[in-house]
C-alpha cells in the first residue's frame, strides 16, 4: 500500500462508516439531520466524503449513535487527518479529488482515448497537452499544471509501494503527433523504458482490432485496500469530471475494461509496436 495517506481518501472511509452506523440504526439522514439541527445535505456530504467532519460533529454523532471506546477514537482520527492539507497536492489543482484517491491506490487501470495517460507523458508532451486544453491560459498556469503531473508521476510510480498500473491506449495515440515529432520520439521511447517496470503494464490496441466498447470515453479505475473505500471509476469530462462508486457501476467499466485488453496488443507485443515506430523516424 502507499505510504502517503490521503485526506481524500480519509474522508471517503470516515463517510462510509458513519453512514454504516446510521443504517444500523434504521434510520434516514433526515432523521438524523432533525436529531442533530443541521441540514441533511450536511448528513450526506459527511457520509459520501464531500467534505470534512467537524470534532464538534463526530461528538454529536457518536452521541447519538451511541459509539464509545476505541470505534469513537478511530472516527475521530480519521476527521482529524481528512481535514489536514496534503502536502504533496499543489495549489489549485481542479482535480484535487482525483488526486487524493490516486494517491491511495493499490491499482490503478487507466483507458487512454486520444492522449497519453497523464502518468505516462513526458514533461515536454505534458505541456503540449496542457497549452492545448485551454489556449489561453498564462504561462505559470501552464507550468503548474505540468508540475502537477510530473509530481504526479514521481509519487505514484516512482514512490514507495507503488501501485500496480495498467495502461490500454488506442494505437491512434501512438500516432498523433502532440507538440511535435521530436517530442513524440521521447515519448515513445519513455513509454518504452517504461513498459519494462514490472509495476507497469501497457497495451496497445491496433488498429486490425475494430470497433472499440468504449469508443467514446475516457475513464480510469481506482481500487483500494480498505473495505470502507469503494473502488472508483473516474471518468473524464469537458465541463465537470464524475466519480462513480456503485458496485454495479464500477462492474460496468471493469468488464469493459477486460474486454480493451483483451482486443489490445500484450506488452510484448506492445513494446514490439513502439519499437517499430522508433525505428521509422
Amino acid at each position: 500500500m502507499p505510504a502517503t495517506r490521503s485526506p481524500t481518501v480519509r474522508r471517503r472511509e470516515l463517510g462510509a462508516l458513519l453512514r454504516a452506523l446510521r443504517t444500523e440504526k434504521g434510520w434516514t439522514a433526515e432523521q438524523v439531520a432533525e436529531h442533530l439541527l443541521v441540514s441533511p445535505s450536511k448528513i450526506s456530504r459527511q457520509e459520501t466524503g464531500q467534505r470534512g467532519v467537524s470534532q464538534r460533529d463526530i461528538r454529536d454523532l457518536c452521541d447519538l449513535y451511541g459509539v464509545e471506546g476505541e470505534p469513537r477514537q478511530r472516527l475521530i482520527d480519521l476527521a482529524s487527518e481528512g481535514k489536514q492539507r496534503a502536502p504533496w497536492q499543489p495549489t489549485g489543482l481542479p482535480y484535487s479529488t482525483y488526486v487524493g484517491l490516486e494517491a491511495e491506490a493499490v491499482s490503478i487501470s487507466d483507458y487512454g482515448l486520444c492522449v497519453m495517460p497523464g502518468l505516462l507523458q513526458t514533461p515536454e508532451y505534458a505541456r503540449a497537452v496542457v497549452e492545448a486544453m485551454v489556449p489561453k491560459w498564462v504561462p505559470d498556469i501552464v507550468e503548474e499544471r505540468v508540475q502537477g503531473r510530473l509530481s504526479r508521476q514521481e509519487r505514484i510510480l516512482a514512490g514507495p509501494g507503488a501501485p500496480r498500473f495498467e495502461a490500454v491506449v488506442d494505437e491512434s495515440v501512438l500516432h498523433r503527433v502532440v507538440g511535435s515529432p521530436a517530442i513524440m520520439r521521447t515519448q515513445l521511447e519513455h513509454l518504452l523504458a517504461l513498459s519494462e517496470q514490472p509495476a507497469i503494464t501497457l497495451r496497445v490496441i491496433p488498429y486490425s482490432a475494430g470497433a472499440l466498447p468504449a469508443p467514446n470515453s475516457k475513464f480510469i479505475i481506482l481500487r483500494f485496500t480498505s473495505p470502507n473505500v469503494a473502488d472508483t471509476v473516474f471518468v473524464e469530462g469537458l465541463t465537470r469530471d464524475d466519480y462513480l462508486d456503485d458496485p454495479a457501476e464500477v462492474e460496468v467499466y471493469s468488464t469493459t475494461f477486460r474486454a480493451l485488453m483483451d482486443l489490445a496488443a500484450g506488452p510484448a507485443e506492445t513494446r514490439e509496436i513502439i519499437a517499430g515506430m522508433l525505428s521509422q523516424t
